[in-house]
């Protein structure tokens, strides 16, 4: 049963990545630059939780850092890249930088952070725990990319603005 209860969160967690990666995906080309987000997707996710169980609460408590508005910022900056490279003339495909990378991954992995910090309830294997984390959430990652793909490959620049609305709708979700 608690395997269960563990695929399950990690599908919940996935789920933000999913929609993310759908709208990444419609400026993404390069095979290489999607194996290397959903990788890094999923390592952040395998780190996150194991962080936010040592270090989660006092973290918290030192910072009083809102994650909400964190997150609004950080996919407010990723659309705002991503309306740049819908009306730059540039016909090179767009590539995404380390920073980006890391930043969307970031992004992402916040609420397996929080998980992290009461996961200890559930399991006492955490490493266990977020290595289930990491696979799930790195395949999402990944079909979302895939499904994004071909969606701006059958309905081009029209894909990248609805990617681009579906970021803007998850940033102020998260208000």
């Amino acid at each position: 049963m608690k395997i269960l209860s563990i695929i399950l969160i990690a599908v919940s967690l996935s789920m933000d990545t999913f929609s993310l990666a759908l709208s990444v995906g419609t400026s993404l080309t390069k095979r290489k630059d999607i194996l290397f987000l959903s990788s890094l997707v999923g390592v952040f996710h395998f780190f996150m939780p194991l962080l936010g169980n040592a270090f989660g609460n006092e973290i918290k408590q030192i910072f009083n850092i809102n994650p909400n508005l964190l997150l609004f910022y950080l996919f407010m900056f990723i659309a705002i890249e991503m309306v740049i490279d819908l009306f730059s003339k540039s016909e090179k495909a767009f590539s995404l930088s380390l920073w980006q990378a890391i930043l969307f991954a970031f992004s992402v992995s916040l609420d397996s952070f929080t998980i992290g910090i009461g996961l200890k309830s559930i399991t006492n294997d955490i490493i266990f725990a977020s290595f289930i984390f990491m696979i799930i959430s790195a395949f999402f990652t990944y079909l979302g990319l895939k499904i994004g793909v071909y969606s701006f490959k059958k309905m081009g620049e029209i894909s990248k603005i609805i990617g681009i609305l579906i970021i803007l709708f998850l940033a102020f979700k998260n208000l």
